[in-house]
């Protein structure tokens, strides 16, 4: 994380969060997140300055995006309860979810009317696609796409809308292209994770926590045949620990299953596309230009 960035994420903290012991756990998650890819603020700045802006309020634009993204990483593994180690799940809850209502109290005072309304529906977008997950109403690959397009899409969207949204004179047709990219993009790197989640030997795993992502509803097609234990722990005839017990096996299964191959293959489909998008807009200003494609055209391998 750039330094500016972090120290913008400090003063919002600052005036935001008086109390000094919520005051120095907001600065804890923010200090957690600094060990993560600090990619979305990455995307806003890029996205910037490609398009050869050059606002001063670049670095609250980049913040708020780590921002919003931080506290939707915080609800996920507070829903999931699948991160015990981060600091937001070794505290107290109660400041946790303190925490949580501060951080939207930034973000809501530090966004400004004139983006105020478009932060506020991909934000809805995405929680949306989260509730959509959680609640396991995703059987079908068209619901699936759907669900990534809405959590996962909507927050890229949204990185690169808070990069946008300071430059003046872009042809809308242009900023519905970026949008429509950074959907792509979104949706390519939420399958990079679920494959890789799928051959997991701990309880990450989505198929311990019964989720139906890409490729295990590829797996769930053919396993009443191939991996019979796997349909009966879905219809839960069999009891998580007692799952647990052959995960090994379980991974070998998927990983001789062909799921992660079709997943590349749906990546690769989206990836084109990203670049045929890439390609409607006009010349951009490097090197940024370079990096942006990097960031959102990249040369995915759905699983190591």
């Amino acid at each position: 994380m750039e330094a500016a960035v972090k120290d913008e994420l400090c003063r919002m903290v600052d005036e935001y969060a008086t109390d000094e012991a919520l005051n120095g756990l907001l600065k804890a998650f923010i200090r957690e997140k600094e060990n993560d890819d600090a990619m979305w603020s990455e995307m806003t700045r890029t996205t910037h300055q490609m398009l050869g802006g050059d606002s001063p309020l670049l670095d609250r634009h980049a913040a708020l995006t780590e921002l919003i993204v931080l506290l939707l990483d915080i609800v996920d593994d507070l829903q999931d309860r699948d991160s015990p180690q981060r600091p937001w799940m070794t505290g107290d809850p109660a400041m946790t979810l303190n925490a949580v209502l501060v951080m939207f109290a930034a973000i809501l005072g530090s966004c400004g009317r004139d983006v105020a309304p478009r932060i506020a529906s991909l934000l809805a977008r995405s929680i949306d696609g989260q509730q959509a997950d959680i609640a396991g109403t995703v059987t079908t690959e068209e619901q699936y796409f759907n669900m990534v397009a809405s959590k996962s899409g909507a927050l890229v969207e949204l990185a690169v809308y808070m990069g946008y949204a300071l430059v003046d004179g872009i042809d809308p047709a242009h900023l519905a292209t970026l949008d429509q990219l950074a959907v792509c993009a979104g949706i390519v790197s939420q399958i990079e994770n679920d494959a890789r989640d799928v051959l997991r030997l701990d309880y990450k795993n989505d198929i311990i926590h019964r989720k139906r992502t890409l490729p295990i509803l590829f797996l769930l097609e053919d396993s009443h045949a191939e991996y019979p234990e796997l349909d009966s722990y879905y219809a839960g005839g069999i009891s998580q620990e007692a799952f647990r017990m052959n995960q090994p096996a379980l991974v070998q299964y998927v990983r001789d299953s062909g799921c992660i191959e079709y997943c590349k293959v749906v990546q690769a489909l989206y990836k084109d596309k990203a670049s045929e998008l890439y390609a409607l807009l006009p010349p951009l200003e490097e090197p940024w230009a370079g990096r942006f494609r990097d960031l959102f055209v990249p040369d995915y391998e759905a699983a190591v």
